[in-house]
């Protein structure tokens, strides 16, 4: 009889339901038994999971290093897929590897490299994949020289942290006066020269970033697939072109990411994008985890999380081809449940009489000193006197 498989998620986003849902519905019908911690309550991860916790809060990555330890010895976890504190935990590979635990994560030094944006650039240069131009700027002189000459090849420029994930703190910078054309409509990335100049100058720590080019869509996140081996059983691309969505398995996107993929230990899922700079495709970003939209992949006949942990098991998977290319697509948003949670002061009988304060007489000193407007003051205290009853009995 073959046992279930147990696999932990630590707070991560709320597309990973779908990961779960992958991994409970694998082709080999494996008992799959998921514990996810986050430190939302609302987060649906909690609710899908089989198993759920609340991580503690203000813990160093250290400190979470031996939550983790003690969650996968608590838990009897096989297989654990950590997106915070990645770095730190997978530093300790050796002390979840003695437990039990398998992480499904890359190596410490593929973490390392693309942790910072700018290591990552003069990395993957090395080995001759191309990124488009770039600028790492901490001032503002910095930064106002890097948009000029990007500026004066006829390119528009954007800057983004040299360090963090997705989309976080990525804006495009134009020169166009602040007006009410940026408080009208939804909110966007683009932001005036002058007024990041100044924030700049008024900051009281120097900032980070890494000025580029504003790269044109279609963007390309290529799904990569590892073995501990160092050999990449699957790579296929997700095209994302305004709201249109599609997939490709076009070398110009597939070969750069495989070769990223092998050379820098990239193990196990990984998501690497690219866009297009002039005629030819340019790194973007490497992610170490796996991609929010890695479930759209089995429109293709294709159960990536579940081949994961199985190479983390030690099973081969051999080489995932997908059988077809869905159609193109787009994404809409769709209801997940939470978790049922107690409210503070919350009632949970909505037919029970709402709580009153208990009725006491006023002291006869108030009574036998109240000024001649005394009835006037009592009056007009009642409503205030009223609502902050209500206040302490409203839910939270």
């Amino acid at each position: 009889m073959v046992s279930r498989v147990r696999v932990w998620l630590n707070r991560t986003y709320a597309e990973n339901v779908f990961f779960m849902d992958q991994l409970r519905s694998n082709p080999q019908r494996r008992a799959v038994e998921i514990h996810a911690t986050h430190g939302d309550p609302d987060s649906p991860v909690l609710a899908a999971a089989d198993t759920a916790a609340m991580e503690p809060e203000g813990l160093s990555p250290a400190a979470y290093v031996e939550y983790a330890l003690d969650q996968c010895a608590r838990h009897a976890i096989d297989v654990f897929v950590p997106v915070l504190h990645q770095s730190a935990i997978v530093a300790h590979r050796a002390e979840f590897a003695a437990l039990g635990t398998a992480l499904l994560a890359p190596t410490v030094e593929a973490v390392a490299v693309f942790q910072d944006k700018a290591t990552a650039y003069q990395a993957v240069q090395a080995v001759g994949v191309p990124v488009p131009p770039w600028w790492r700027v901490r001032t503002p002189e910095e930064l106002v020289a890097a948009v000029e000459a990007l500026e004066a090849d006829g390119h528009r420029a954007c800057f983004k942290p040299a360090a963090g994930a997705g989309g976080v703190g990525f804006r495009v910078l134009t020169r166009t006066p602040f007006s009410m054309m940026h408080l009208n409509g939804f909110p966007s990335p683009y932001v005036p020269l002058d007024l990041v100049v100044e924030a700049m100058r008024q900051a009281e720590e120097p900032v980070d970033w890494l000025v580029m080019p504003r790269l044109a869509e279609p963007e390309v996140s290529v799904d990569c697939l590892t073995g501990p081996d160092g050999r990449v059983r699957m790579a296929v691309g997700r095209t994302k072109n305004g709201r249109r969505r599609g997939f490709t398995l076009h070398p110009s996107w597939i070969e750069p990411a495989r070769l990223l993929a092998e050379a820098f230990g990239l193990h196990y899922l990984t998501n690497i994008q690219f866009r297009d700079f002039g005629d030819e495709p340019v790194l973007m970003d490497v992610n170490t985890r796996p991609a929010g939209g890695l479930h759209q992949l089995a429109q293709c006949g294709v159960n990536a999380p579940w081949a994961a942990v199985q190479l983390a098991l030690g099973e081969e998977t051999g080489e995932l081809l997908p059988p077809t290319l869905a159609p193109d697509y787009t994404v809409v948003a769709g209801p997940r449940p939470v978790r049922p949670v107690s409210l503070p002061h919350q009632r949970t009988d909505a037919h029970a009489p709402a709580p009153t304060l208990p009725a006491v007489p006023a002291p006869a000193a108030e009574v036998t000193t109240a000024p001649a407007t005394a009835p006037a003051a009592s009056s007009a205290a009642t409503p205030a006197s009223a609502g902050a009853s209500s206040a302490a009995i409203a839910p939270a």
